[in-house]
């Protein structure tokens, strides 16, 4: 089968789409099928084949971000060429709008992947004034996919609240098999190196912006401070606009001996970060798929975490980690009754069972089978309407 994989976001920006994309291309890939990426120009990105560059309108945005340019004639040229059999999307504007018109134009099945809660990011661009129309934006640019992705059961739900009406399925994103073999060497080492004298260490990995909800977890461990004293480091990994602010609020709550700014780390080396701690900590409560939640229970690292859709998913309480609600004070107790119960082993044991069903084989195995899905829904569609002589005015971007 041949894929058109088409992103506004890639490697080098570190994201989960283009982890997401990253991840499914490259499984799919091992399993025999051609997939190109098509994906926007980045300041130092790494030459690949099978990875078609279009232009940028602005590159180093917000911490790296490339603003693509979705009419660069470039995508056009290169799709034509490719004789591809459906398109994936992972994204409802720029690029979504190009894979819309190339669907209609060449006829080619679309599956639209819905990665994110778009309204959450608005206020990036200054337009948080438009959340409220942001369900029937998404209805609109899903017309005419013949089939949308969900990456959680509970972003599927969300998706049939807003009353798209086309067939919605659900793929999350896959564990590569190296994320289950983390260097327990290494891992010593960095466990050594960040937590020193100290007890416990507790880390976690997100991009440093506001949405990620990073200062719940400073205040949560000025709580843990306050009542337990400095017995633990919390490592943050990622770097983001939002690194100054952190560091003024890490110093204005006494944190500088307790919270190590990491910065960024190789998507490769998070799971000996992760398997270095005693507990993977998480706030956000923006995600659709907690990515790095799963790529910590894969390392063999329990989670406490902020109850949201994303995490909702895939925390169970008790099995591999617990949630709380957007309480300082119940997760600094939660983090406490973790610790004295000495529950880790159990918690890891779960984490690891968690993680294996989630793996990148088997993930690429269930694509396959939605791009065939879509196939026959768009050939079913187009035979009902040579059958009946329905074909109605197709618009350039319906």
């Amino acid at each position: 089968m041949k894929i058109a994989m088409m992103t506004n976001n890639y490697k080098p920006f570190v994201a989960g789409v283009a982890i997401s994309v990253e991840r499914l291309a490259k499984s799919l890939r091992k399993m025999g099928h051609q997939v190109v990426v098509f994906a926007p120009d980045y300041n130092d990105q790494p030459e690949e084949e099978d990875v078609v560059r279009y232009r940028a309108l602005m590159k180093g945005v917000a911490g790296g971000f490339s603003v693509p340019n979705p009419l660069d004639p470039e995508i056009e040229q290169k799709f034509r060429e490719g004789n591809f059999d459906v398109i994936h999307v992972h994204h409802p504007m720029m690029i979504g709008d190009t894979a819309r018109y190339l669907s209609w134009k060449y006829q080619v099945p679309m599956v639209f992947t819905y990665h994110t809660r778009y309204e959450q990011y608005l206020h990036y661009v200054g337009l948080s004034a438009l959340k409220g129309i942001m369900p029937f934006y998404i209805r609109n640019c899903t017309r005419s996919c013949d089939v949308v992705v969900a990456p959680t059961p509970l972003m599927k739900s969300y998706l049939e609240e807003i009353q798209l009406k086309n067939v919605i399925r659900v793929l999350p994103t896959g564990l590569e098999r190296e994320s289950f073999f983390p260097d327990e060497e290494k891992a010593a080492g960095l466990r050594k190196e960040l937590l020193g004298d100290r007890r416990y260490l507790f880390c976690t990995v997100a991009r440093l912006a506001k949405e990620k909800n990073l200062e719940f977890l400073l205040r949560s461990m000025k709580l843990r401070k306050e009542s337990l004293g400095g017995d633990f480091r919390l490592a943050l990994i990622g770097d983001g606009p939002y690194k100054k602010e952190l560091l003024k609020q890490v110093k204005a709550l006494g944190l500088t001996e307790e919270v190590v700014f990491v910065g960024k780390v190789p998507n490769q080396e998070i799971k000996n970060y992760c398997h270095a701690a005693d507990l993977f900590v998480f706030a956000s409560r923006s995600e659709t798929q907690g990515i790095v939640l799963l790529e910590s229970m894969a390392a063999g690292t329990p989670v406490l975490a902020v109850r949201a859709s994303g995490t909702e998913d895939v925390v169970i309480d008790g099995v591999n980690g617990y949630m709380t609600e957007a309480s300082e004070t119940e997760f600094n107790c939660q983090l406490i009754d973790i610790l004295e119960k000495k529950e880790l082993e159990v918690l890891r044991q779960g984490a690891r069972e968690t993680a294996m069903g989630y793996s990148c084989e088997q993930i690429a195995g269930e694509a396959v089978s939605l791009y065939s899905e879509a196939i026959r829904l768009r050939n079913g569609r187009r035979s009902f309407r040579l059958r009946t002589g329905r074909y109605g005015i197709i618009r350039r971007y319906a």
